[in-house]
Order: structure tokens, then C-alpha cells, then sequence
């Protein structure tokens, strides 16, 4: 802390007048964005600038960290924050939630030869946050609107990422979701505490001031089929993403309060949106006072146990089948919720719910890791008689997401899948097998993380801008 700030704690311990106070606050804001943007350029300035940028290497998008962070350091934050949403659609989204121990961070040179990595993400936040407050960050303008118009089907990462880069290119945007804001899993799945949602909504309604049209809870096979929204197009994306829960099939399984992660997440978020949440306010999806089980290992189960420690849960408990250094989700959110208070139980596996009309405890079976499968990764073998039982008021199933089965939600049955449910695309143009219908996100490579997700609604872009124009190419030879 600098001396100034030391001076105003003092200064605040004082009990001035409040028009004084109010003064002393504002001096105080100053002090500490002075404090911030020192620390900034002092963590930019670690960065090595090696030959060979394996921070950059590992980003899905490729950002330009290296140059953004000396730019930083020099203090041209704005010229920095240019350089990054050239390549990012969401600079500030990715600095708050992408796993930087599992890309940027965990492969930055410094962080290798165990001097501790520079913060990137905390970077990303800060470039980003400071464009908004200084108002650099400005709508799309388009000089000349193109006549060809796309329809977006999904208003998550990979949908709003791929209308700002074909809005940028002149061309009519519309964006259709079923849900009743845009975002998607950024706004109803990722908790407050990781992505504040004012960070999505500015987002979104900058997206909107740039001419990109939103219709809202808009279910496709319900309010318009697949078809007929190929017709009003000249080109579609399909970017729903996947969120049908993986089921675990046990003994006691319809027990009252035992809830897929979406459930409890949804009702969480949209409390904290100033939404009315029955369920919540009755106490049924909410973790207050109660013995929390979560199951799973991925980052959705970290935001269950998390989002349980901030609703005051008497205990949360998370069950993983295999052990801390095989877990799936981000580290670093590990250990954080270890610091909150969360327990993890490694290898163990949920065998049966019992209780009389809801649940009232969990009887679990011991695992120990066999032989390698098939992903090289080691088997999990129940351990015979090993089974012991663990007291819950309330168990939250995070065991991934599938997709729903979009052909038959569409109205679309000639629309291709794989085995997988996920849609079929070609590989090189992201088209799927009917003529001017891409798909791009979750729903082609399933789920995975929201950078990744930008990544793939910004090629999509590009595989659909070249389609529209070898379109109006045609079309003018035929004329």
C-alpha cells in the first residue's frame, strides 16, 4: 500500500464530516486506481518478451500477449487495448474466467523457470476495464449496409462473437435465444463472483447500438422452424451450445432435492439479477443452512461448491472419482474453493441417494485408480466393501453437458450429428450439410471453455462472409 493510501486510512479512521468524507472517498478512488495502474505496469514489465511466445502459443485466439503487455508497461494502455480486442471479441470476459493456469500462465516462460508467472489474466481485466471507463470501447459503425442478411441461432460467446465480426463487415445481424437476456452461459451459468454480469449486459448493449437485432426468448421449432429461418436468411449460424445435463443413474435418484448444476446456477444468477426466484425464496435452490453435496470435478462443479459457500451452506462436500491431480477443472479454482472451506472427497463415487421424500444422505463407494483406458487416463475401480455414507440436505449433479437433440427441436430431421449428438460441420468452412447453415461453439465441439468458443464464432464469420460473397457472385453472373 502507498504511503498516500496509508495517510487516508488514517484519515478515514477519523469520523469527518460527511461532505469531507465524500472528498476523502473520491481521493481515495483516485489513490487506488493510481495504486492499480502502478502494479499494472510493474507486472507488464515481467514479461520477458521471449522468442518464442508459448503464452500467445497456447491461447486458442492467439492473442498478442507480449506486445499488449509492453505496451502496458510503457503506459499505452489504450494503444494495448486495441491490440487485444483486434484479435478477442471479449477481452474482459476471458480475463475474468479462462483457466490462465491451463493456457497462458501455465506455459509463460518466467512462470517455468519458477520466478512465478505474469498475471495475464489480471492484465486482460485491467486493459479492458480501463478502455470502458474511458469510453474507448465504441459501437460498430458501418458506413454502407450490405443487403444480405445472417441469422444467428444462440446468443452465447460463439453467437455474439461472430455478429460483431459480421456486423463489422456491413452485413444485417439478427441474433435469436431462448432466453430472455442475451449471453447465454455468461449471463445464467458463470457466478457473479467470477463475471459480474454488468461486464455482459454493457457488452451485449454495445452489440446492440451497433445495429445487431436481438429476439429474445425465440425457441426454434417453436416459433419458426429451421426451414423457415433459412428462407428469411441469406445465411444461418448455428451457436446454441450444449446444455442437457449428464445423467448419473442411481438408486434413489428421484429424490426431492437433488438438482442438475444449471438448475441451481440459473437460480442463483438470476437472483443476483433482481429476478423473482420462487424456488430460491422457498429455500429449495438455495444452499443456506444446509449440508451440500456436489458431484464432479469439472469448473461447473467448482461454481457449485463456491456458489454454496456464498449462500452460508452449513457444509458442501464435492465427490470426485479420481484424485486432485487428475481433476478436470482449473487449479487454481481448486484451491480456491479449498480456502473457502469446500472439502473434497478424491476417489470417491456417488452409489445411491437414500431419504424419505427428499434426500438425506449419500451412500458412496471408495475408488482407486486401475490400468490406463483408452484416453491414457487411469481407470476408476471401485474398491469392493469400501462404501461409506455422507449426511446431505441437498445434492447438485455437475457432471458436464451434452447437447439436446437439435434435429428434432428444429423441426430440422435432415439436419446431420454425430454420434454425439453435436452437429456435423465441414471441418476447413464450418458448414454443415445444409447449404448456407454453419454451426460453430459447444454445439460442434462440445462443451468446452468460452475462449475457445470466441475462437470458433470468429471463424464462422469468416467461413460465412466468404460463402455470402461467392453467393452475390453468382447471383450478379446470373443476372
Amino acid at each position: 500500500m502507498t504511503d498516500k493510501m496509508l495517510k487516508f486510512t488514517e484519515i478515514g479512521q477519523q469520523n469527518p464530516p460527511k461532505r469531507e468524507v465524500d472528498k476523502r472517498k473520491s481521493d481515495f478512488n483516485e489513490i487506488y486506481d493510481e495504486f492499480i495502474t502502478e502494479k499494472a505496469k510493474e507486472q507488464a514489465s515481467r514479461c520477458s518478451q521471449c522468442g518464442v511466445p508459448f503464452c500467445q502459443v497456447h491461447c486458442p485466439l492467439s492473442n498478442n500477449i507480449p506486445d499488449w503487455l509492453k505496451l502496458t508497461a510503457e503506459g499505452r494502455v489504450k494503444e494495448a487495448y486495441e491490440l487485444s480486442q483486434s484479435t478477442n471479441n471479449m477481452p474482459e470476459v476471458c480475463g475474468r474466467i479462462c483457466p490462465q493456469d491451463r493456457l497462458c500462465e501455465g506455459n509463460c516462460v518466467i512462470e517455468q523457470s519458477g520466478h512465478g508467472t505474469v498475471t495475464i489474466g489480471s492484465m486482460e481485466k485491467y486493459i479492458t476495464d480501463t478502455a470502458w471507463e474511458h469510453g474507448w470501447v465504441k459501437p460498430i459503425k458501418i458506413q454502407s449496409e450490405k443487403n444480405q442478411s445472417i441469422g444467428i441461432i444462440g446468443a452465447g460467446p460463439a453467437g455474439l462473437a461472430a455478429a460483431e465480426q459480421l456486423r463489422k463487415q456491413g452485413y444485417k445481424i439478427t441474433v435469436y435465444d431462448r432466453y430472455d437476456r442475451p449471453g447465454g452461459l455468461l449471463i445464467y451459468g458463470i457466478p457473479n463472483f467470477k463475471l459480474e454480469k454488468f461486464v455482459v449486459e454493457r457488452r451485449t448493449n454495445l452489440l446492440k447500438e451497433s445495429g445487431i437485432k436481438f429476439v429474445q426468448n425465440f425457441e426454434v421449432g417453436k416459433d419458426s422452424t429451421l426451414d423457415q429461418l433459412r428462407k428469411k436468411h441469406d445465411a444461418l449460424l448455428i451457436a446454441t451450445g450444449v446444455y442437457k445435463a449428464r445423467e448419473i443413474d442411481l438408486p434413489g435418484n428421484d429424490l426431492n432435492n437433488i438438482f442438475p448444476a444449471m438448475e441451481f446456477l440459473t437460480a442463483s444468477n438470476r437472483k443476483g439479477l433482481g429476478d423473482k426466484v420462487d424456488l430460491f425464496d422457498k429455500g429449495v435452490l438455495n444452499a443456506e443452512g444446509k449440508d451440500v453435496v456436489v458431484i464432479g470435478g469439472g469448473d461447473t462443479a467448482m461454481d457449485c461448491v463456491r456458489t454454496s459457500i456464498r449462500q452460508n451452506a452449513k457444509s458442501v462436500k464435492c465427490l470426485y472419482r479420481r484424485d486432485k491431480q487428475n481433476m478436470p477443472g482449473s487449479a487454481r479454482e481448486v484451491a480456491n474453493a479449498e480456502e473457502e472451506g469446500v472439502e473434497f472427497v478424491w476417489l470417491s463415487s456417488p452409489k445411491e441417494f437414500k431419504g424419505l421424500s427428499k434426500i438425506e444422505k449419500v451412500i458412496v463407494d471408495q475408488i482407486q485408480l486401475g490400468e490406463p483406458d483408452d484416453s491414457g487416463r487411469r481407470r476408476p475401480e471401485i474398491k469392493i466393501g469400501s462404501e461409506f455414507e455422507i449426511k446431505a440436505d441437498m445434492v447438485i449433479k455437475a457432471l458436464g453437458f451434452d447437447p439436446e437433440n437439435l434435429p428434432t427441436l428444429f423441426d430440422a430431421p435432415e439436419l446431420s450429428v454425430s454420434k454425439w449428438g453435436t452437429i456435423k460441420t465441414d471441418f476447413d468452412t464450418m458448414e454443415t450439410n445444409l447449404k448456407g447453415v454453419f454451426a460453430a461453439g459447444d454445439i460442434v465441439r462440445g462443451a468446452s471453455l468460452v475462449v475457445w468458443a470466441i475462437k470458433d464464432g470468429r471463424d464462422a464469420a469468416t467461413s460465412i462472409k466468404k460463402y455470402l460473397e461467392n453467393k452475390e457472385i453468382k447471383q450478379s453472373k446470373v443476372a
